[in-house]
């Protein structure tokens, strides 16, 4: 008795691993020349007629130049060798203008080392001599550049170098004493999805997200101011901690009309940026929110009018419509900051690895070194060289450049119809 068996199963093609192995012939395609429409899908239907794989692309357009690089699989089908590809893509370059390399090898592009991160600059301007400076930094601890693109032209430049082979805190110690000394800023995060995912970016207020301090606003409805900037000028020098300065400067407010707060509100002014950094976060999904050792009679409204997420700072007392010159509730000092932050971020569910903290004062580093990533904005020098990184131009949003946003994408969420 026979029995009939099933019909043999179709071959099915070489899986693409096989064909773009470590020994496997491969050649780097490069086209150079003035930019056009048409250009990549020109080259890519020329070497359609060979039949080759595409292992790798990276194309690049600058002021009107188009860099085009493909590398793709020697070709195998029909009897055609590589002179005749070889031919073929130089007559169709020369055609159109173009120039064309190409370059016998096997294999892919090498691995990358262990360690992969974003350094972005901000430079204002960004000199040939700071790049210069910064890269040598990063090869110096055994990073190597792995591609570099510009995330902003205005108001400051702002490009991104992908680095791989050396770990990230060890390169962001090594490169923040060079940006310091050079004058650019400079931001250090580790690649990967967490850089991607949701996050809560929580500012300071006073000279961070506004460019205020609020209580000298309030002394000088009280008539007060220098008595304060004496307070204030007490605190830096070490003679008060910050409970007992605020205190002391709250004090001087005694007797002042609850009608003073709508007028100090008006007169808070917004830093430059602030609107479009906390807009991009919002359409972005982060969630953003306020600490501040101001009152909460400012910050509740900054909440209002911003569509923030989170706010909290001292309240001042009011008593029969005057305030009593004492705040109520918990201070929110340095330490407060810090559990402020890590109180947002559990009710926002991100972990603090993912959390970005933004301030400028002393009274910040606690929040700035528990933050997954902690910049000091316009900060003092202190402030500067124990944050993670530093922006020092008078611009907000430029802390976008440093979550990888560029200019061009804020632009263009800015120009939908919502």
């Amino acid at each position: 008795m026979s029995v009939s068996r099933p019909p043999e199963p179709a071959l099915s093609p070489e899986p693409a691993a096989s064909r773009q192995g470590p020994d496997v012939p491969t050649l780097l395609v490069k086209i150079f020349g003035k930019d056009r429409p048409g250009i990549t899908a020109g080259l890519f239907d020329t070497l359609a007629a060979y039949s080759v794989d595409v292992v790798d692309i990276e194309q690049v357009v600058t002021r009107g130049r188009i860099v085009l690089c493909a590398l793709v699989t020697a070709p195998t089908a029909g009897g055609t060798t590589e002179g005749e590809l070889r031919a073929t893509v130089h007559s169709w370059a020369e055609s159109l203008k173009l120039q064309a390399e190409i370059i016998s090898g096997t294999g892919d592009n090498r691995p990358r080392g262990v360690g992969r991160s974003h350094v972005t600059v901000l430079g204002h301007p960004l000199t040939a001599e700071s790049t210069a400076a910064i890269a040598a930094r990063i090869t110096s601890t055994g990073g190597n550049i792995d591609r570099i693109f510009r995330l902003a032209k205005y108001p400051v430049t702002a490009v991104e170098f992908a680095v791989s082979g050396t770990g990230t805190e060890e390169l962001r110690s090594a490169l923040a004493p060079e940006a310091a000394g050079i004058g650019v800023d400079v931001a250090v995060v580790s690649a990967g999805l967490s850089r991607r995912a949701q996050r809560l970016v929580v500012m300071d207020v006073d000279s961070t997200l506004i460019q205020d301090e609020v209580i000298e606003l309030f002394a000088a409805h009280a008539g007060c101011e220098a008595e304060v900037a004496e307070v204030t000028e007490r605190a830096m020098r070490g003679e008060l901690d910050f409970e007992q300065s605020l205190h002391a400067r709250v004090a001087l407010l005694a007797g002042l009309d609850v009608s003073v707060v709508e007028k100090v509100r008006a007169e808070v002014r917004l830093t430059p940026g602030a609107r479009t950094l906390i807009r991009t976060l919002k359409r972005l999904g982060y969630q953003v929110g306020v600490v501040s050792g101001g009152f909460t009679q400012v910050t509740d409204d900054l909440k209002e009018r911003l569509g923030l997420d989170f706010a909290s700072a001292n309240t001042l007392e009011v008593v029969d419509g005057k305030l009593t010159g004492r705040v109520t509730g918990d201070i929110v000092d340095r330490a407060g900051k810090a559990r402020l932050l890590r109180s947002f971020a559990a009710e926002a569910g991100v972990p603090l690895a993912q959390t970005v903290a933004i301030g400028d004062g002393a009274n910040d580093l606690d929040m700035l070194n528990k933050a997954g990533l902690g910049v000091a904005f316009n900060a003092k020098p202190v402030v500067r060289e124990a944050a993670h990184t530093a922006v020092n131009v008078p611009f907000l949003d430029t802390v976008l450049y440093l979550l990888g946003v560029s200019r061009e994408e804020v632009e263009a969420a800015d120009g939908l119809v919502e």
